[in-house]
C-alpha cells in the first residue's frame, strides 16, 4: 500500500480533483434555481427539456454509485461471461426503444407522475392505492443507497471509522458511516429543494458529461495498470464451469449465471418504464418524439458506462489473484477480513482493490465519478419519491375529502420541499440500521418487485388494451405487493434468523437440518413469480368485471383531445401499430434518420453476433484465446464509439440547456398543472366510456 497519502489513501491532488468536481456542479445547481417558478417546473421541467439534455440527464440519474458497486459484485462473481449474457436484452431493448414503446403513449397522457395517469386511466381510490405502494416500494428500495455508497467512501478513500453502541438494545452504529451519508445526501438536497426537476436535470447532464469523459481516461488507466496478456492468463484459472471468459462454461456459477439474466431479461420487458425513482424525467421530455429520441440515444450514450464498469471488476479479480500483485493483493485481503460481515466484503472487494493501484489523480477522478454518481441519483430519487408521496398520496386524500383541488404553488411547493426532507431523513436511519443479506441487484429486485410485481401489468395493459379496467388493476397490485413483501421478509430476515434458530434448538429433526442456509428463491426469482402471478390477475379480473373499453382517445389526446404546446401540436398525428411502430415516422426529420439507422446498425451489430456466436458454440466450442480475443474487440470498438459520442452529446447537451432555459424564460406558467386531476369523476366517466 502506497506510504506516502495525506488523507487515508488520497492525496492533496485527489482532494482537489473531487472539489473542483463538487464546485462546477454547485454552481450550475445555483444558477438553473433562478427558473423554478411553479409546481410543473418543481416536478417536470415544465416539459421543456430535449433529447441529448435528456439521454445524458437521465442517464446518469439510474446508474448511481449504488449500481457500479452493485455491477462491481456481479461482475467481480461471473467476470466477462455475465456480460455476454446480459446481450440476450439487446433485441428487446431494440424494439422497444426504437418503436417509442411505453414512453410515447406516456408522455402522450402528458401525466406527470405514474399515479396521475392511474388516475386517470383506472379512479381516485385506485391511484392512491397505488402511490402508497410505490412511495413504499420506493423508499424501501432507496434504503440502502446512503450506505453501499457511504461504505465505498469509507473504503475507498481509507476513512478512520468510529462505532457507537446503543445503550440497552446493543445495536452498533458506524458513525462515519452516519457523517458520510449526511454530507452526500445534503449535498444532494440542495440541488433538489432549490430548482426541482430543472436543478436536477442541468446537474445531472453536467455530471453525466463529466463522468464520460473521466471514463473514457480511466478506461486508458485500467488497460496501462492491467496489461492484457495479465488479465487473460488469470482469467483462464478460474475453475470449470465457472468461467469468467467463456459464457458457455458458466452454469456452475452461484448467482449470475444464464438463467440469472433470462429472467432479468424479461423482467425488464415487463417493468419498462414502471419503476418511478426517475418519475420526473418522464414527464419531462418537450415532445412524446424528443421522449422518443432520447431513447434512441440512450445506448450510444450508456455503451462506454456498460464496459468500463465490468472491466474494473475484472481487473479488482485480477488484483487480487495474479502473483504479480502480490503485495497489492495482500493488503487488500487484510482490509477486506477486517470488514467482518461476509456481504458487506463482496460488496467492497472491488473498490478495496482499486484503492490499492490506482495512481495520484485517478483516485481521486473515480472518486469524483462515484460522488457525481451518488449525487445524482440521491437528488432524482429524492425528488421523486418526495413528490409522489405529496402528489399520490397526499393530495388524492385531500381531494377526496371534498377540500379544494389546488394548493396555492407557494404552499404546494412547501409541501414537496418537506417531503423530500422527509425522504433523506428515513433513508439515512435506514441505511444506519438495516442489514442487507443478499447481493445488492437481488435487494433491488424484490423490494422494487412490492410496486412492480402489478406495476408492469397496469401500465401496459392501460396505456395498450382499452380492456383493462379498475378491477384488474387492483388484482394485480394486491397480488404483486403481497408476493413482493413476502420476499422480502422471508430472504432477509426470517430465513436469515428463523433457520439458525430451528436447526440450533431441533438438531434431531432430519427435515429441518435439510433446510438450505438461504431462503429457495432469489430477488429476481420472486420478482419474476410476482410478475407472471400478477399479470394473470390483472388479465382475468379485467375480463370477469365485463366494465365498458376505454376512450384511448382522450387519455392519449389524440383526435379531437390532441393537445396543444407553445411550439405547436405535441404530435402531428398517432403513432403506427405492429412492425410499422419501429420505423421513422412524420415526425423524424433527416437528422433524427440518420440517427436512428445508426442507432439500429449498432444494436444489429452486436445482436447478430451474440446469435451468431451462440450458434457456433453448438458445432465448436471457442478456447479461452479466442474468447479473450472476442472481448479485446469490445474493449477497443466501444472505447472509440464512446469517444466520439461523448463530443457529439457535449455539444448537443449544452445547446439543449440553452433552449431549455430560453422556453423556460417565454413560457406562461399555469398554476392549474400540478399533477392533479380535475373533475375526476366525470372524466372517468367519459373515459370509459368508448366513443
Amino acid at each position: 500500500m502506497n506510504t506516502d497519502h495525506n488523507l487515508g489513501n488520497m492525496q492533496a491532488l485527489d482532494w482537489v480533483v473531487v472539489a473542483s468536481v463538487i464546485a462546477v456542479v454547485f454552481g450550475f445547481a445555483l444558477y438553473s434555481r433562478r427558473y423554478n417558478r411553479s409546481v410543473a417546473d418543481f416536478l417536470s421541467a415544465n416539459r421543456c427539456a430535449g433529447r441529448y439534455l435528456l439521454t445524458l440527464a437521465a442517464g446518469t440519474s439510474s446508474m448511481g454509485a449504488i449500481s457500479i458497486v452493485a455491477m462491481w459484485e456481479q461482475y467481480y462473481q461471473a467476470g466477462f461471461s455475465a456480460l455476454y449474457w446480459s446481450n440476450m436484452v439487446a433485441p428487446v431493448i431494440l424494439i422497444m426503444s426504437l418503436s417509442g414503446y411505453i414512453i410515447y403513449r406516456y408522455r402522450e397522457t402528458r401525466a406527470m407522475t405514474f399515479a396521475q395517469f392511474l388516475e386517470t386511466r383506472y379512479s381516485r381510490k385506485f391511484r392512491l392505492f397505488a402511490g402508497i405502494l410505490a412511495f413504499a416500494s420506493g423508499v424501501l428500495n432507496y434504503g440502502i443507497f446512503p450506505a453501499v455508497t457511504g461504505r465505498f467512501m469509507i473504503f475507498f478513500f481509507g476513512l478512520p471509522q468510529f462505532f457507537w453502541t446503543v445503550p440497552g438494545i446493543g445495536l452498533e452504529l458506524n458513525l462515519t458511516l452516519g457523517a458520510v451519508m449526511a454530507l452526500l445526501l445534503g449535498f444532494a438536497l440542495y440541488i433538489t429543494l432549490n430548482g426541482g426537476q430543472i436543478s436536477i436535470i442541468i446537474t445531472d447532464f453536467i455530471q453525466g458529461q463529466l463522468s464520460n469523459v473521466a471514463f473514457l481516461i480511466l478506461l486508458g488507466v485500467m488497460l496501462w495498470l492491467f496489461p492484457w496478456n495479465i488479465i487473460v492468463e488469470t482469467l483462464k484459472l478460474a475453475p470449470e464451469g465457472a468461467s469468467l471468459l467463456d459464457p458457455f462454461d458458466s452454469t456452475k456459477l452461484p448467482d449470475f449465471n444464464p438463467v440469472f439474466f433470462l429472467i432479468l431479461m424479461l423482467l425488464n420487458v415487463y417493468n419498462y418504464r414502471v419503476w418511478q425513482g426517475s418519475q420526473g424525467y418522464n414527464s419531462s421530455a418537450l415532445s412524446p418524439h424528443e421522449a422518443r429520441m432520447a431513447g434512441v440515444l440512450s445506448e450510444f450514450r450508456s455503451a462506454i458506462v456498460l464496459l468500463l464498469i465490468p472491466l474494473t471488476a475484472i481487473c479488482a479479480y485480477v488484483l487480487m489473484h495474479a502473483p504479480v500483485y502480490e503485495e497489492a493483493t495482500l493488503a487488500a485481503q487484510l482490509t477486506i477480513d477486517a470488514i467482518g460481515d461476509p456481504q458487506i466484503a463482496k460488496q467492497m472487494t472491488t473498490p478495496i482493490a482499486l484503492s490499492e493501484i490506482l495512481p495520484v489523480g485517478i483516485m481521486g477522478l473515480l472518486a469524483a465519478v462515484m460522488i457525481m454518481a451518488a449525487v445524482s441519483t440521491d437528488n432524482t430519487y429524492m425528488h421523486s419519491w418526495g413528490s409522489i408521496f405529496i402528489q399520490d398520496v397526499l393530495l388524492p386524500l385531500r381531494q377526496m375529502r371534498g377540500k379544494s383541488r389546488h394548493l396555492t404553488p407557494k404552499a404546494h411547493l412547501r409541501l414537496l420541499r418537506r417531503s423530500i426532507w422527509g425522504v433523506a431523513i428515513f433513508v439515512w436511519i435506514f441505511s444506519m440500521i438495516f442489514p442487507l443479506k443478499e447481493y445488492i441487484l437481488m435487494y433491488f429486485q424484490i423490494t422494487g418487485a412490492i410496486f412492480l410485481g402489478g406495476g408492469g401489468a397496469v401500465l401496459i395493459g392501460g396505456l395498450y388494451w382499452k380492456k383493462g379496467n379498475a378491477a384488474g388493476a387492483w388484482a394485480a397490485m394486491i397480488v404483486g405487493s403481497i408476493m413482493a413483501v413476502s420476499g422480502v421478509l422471508a430472504i432477509n430476515i426470517v430465513w436469515p434468523n428463523l433457520i439458525p434458530y430451528l436447526k440450533a434448538t431441533h438438531p434431531q429433526s432430519s427435515w429441518i437440518s435439510g433446510l438450505p442456509e438461504t431462503f429457495w428463491l432469489n430477488g429476481v426469482e420472486m420478482a419474476f413469480v410476482a410478475a407472471v402471478v400478477s399479470s394473470l390477475s390483472y388479465i382475468v379480473a379485467s375480463l370477469v368485471s365485463k366494465a365498458p373499453g376505454a376512450n384511448m382517445d382522450k387519455l392519449l389526446h389524440r383526435g379531437a383531445y390532441q393537445a396543444k404546446t407553445p411550439e405547436g401540436p405535441d404530435h402531428f398525428a398517432p403513432p403506427r401499430t405492429g412492425l410499422a411502430a419501429i420505423l421513422p415516422s412524420a415526425e423524424f426529420t433527416g437528422g433524427d434518420r440518420f440517427i436512428y439507422y445508426a442507432k439500429l446498425a449498432w444494436a444489429l451489430f452486436f445482436i447478430f453476433a451474440f446469435i451468431i456466436i451462440s450458434i457456433w458454440q453448438i458445432f465448436y466450442r471457442w478456447p479461452d484465446d479466442w474468447w479473450a480475443n472476442w472481448w479485446f474487440f469490445n474493449i477497443v470498438f466501444i472505447g472509440a464509439s464512446g469517444t466520439f459520442a461523448t463530443i457529439w452529446f457535449l455539444i448537443g447537451g449544452f445547446i439543449d440547456m440553452k433552449k431549455m432555459f430560453h422556453r423556460l424564460d417565454l413560457i406562461d406558467r399555469d398554476n392549474d398543472d400540478d399533477g392533479t386531476v380535475e373533475e375526476k369523476d366525470k372524466a372517468t366517466e367519459d373515459l370509459i366510456s368508448a366513443p
